[in-house]
């Protein structure tokens, strides 16, 4: 059950968050961004101390810190990695509880630029975007709910994963 992916900064490695087995597999792509040119390079990364249902990951801008949400424990959860984009060099390092808003069921995490602000997807039916402030960049510990929400249901009932483009 893969319920997210992230890539490297030149896309020659992909982050593949399963919940069967509450881990991050990692993939070595020979051309950035190509995924027939992928193969696995037994980096397996174990988050279920942390999170039993994990749905939404991504990285930090130098790829130093990563960031796992999930089900389980309504919240998100970071990591710190001694070694950039290298998961087998990562440790849980703090979470932030996502349940003050009213909504639970964390599936997806993302960042603005500078990582001062944060987005969550919550909800399993009738989804909602939520922004958190933080006043440190990329520091969840700092991180606290803006009130400002974007409601999906409109166009998905059950959104798991976005983006933000450039």
């Amino acid at each position: 059950a893969a319920n997210g992916i992230a890539f490297n900064l030149d896309g020659t490695k992909l982050f593949v968050l399963g919940q069967s087995g509450d881990n991050i597999d990692e993939y070595t792509l020979s051309t950035g961004f190509v995924l027939s040119t992928a193969s696995p390079n037994g980096t397996i990364f174990d988050v279920n101390s942390q999170e039993g249902q994990p749905y939404g990951l991504t990285f930090n801008n130098d790829g130093t810190k990563m960031y796992v949400c999930g089900w389980a424990g309504d919240d998100v959860n970071e990591y710190t990695l001694t070694t950039a984009f290298d998961v087998s060099t990562a440790s849980y390092s703090q979470n932030f509880s996502t349940e003050g808003t009213g909504r639970s069921n964390p599936s997806a995490v993302q960042f603005n630029l500078d990582g001062t602000f944060m987005y969550t997807i919550q909800g399993d039916t009738n989804p909602r975007i939520h922004e958190y402030a933080l006043t440190t960049a990329f520091d969840i510990s700092t991180a606290s709910f803006t009130e400002k929400v974007f409601d999906l249901t409109g166009e998905e009932t059950r959104a798991r994963g976005f983006c933000f483009g450039d």
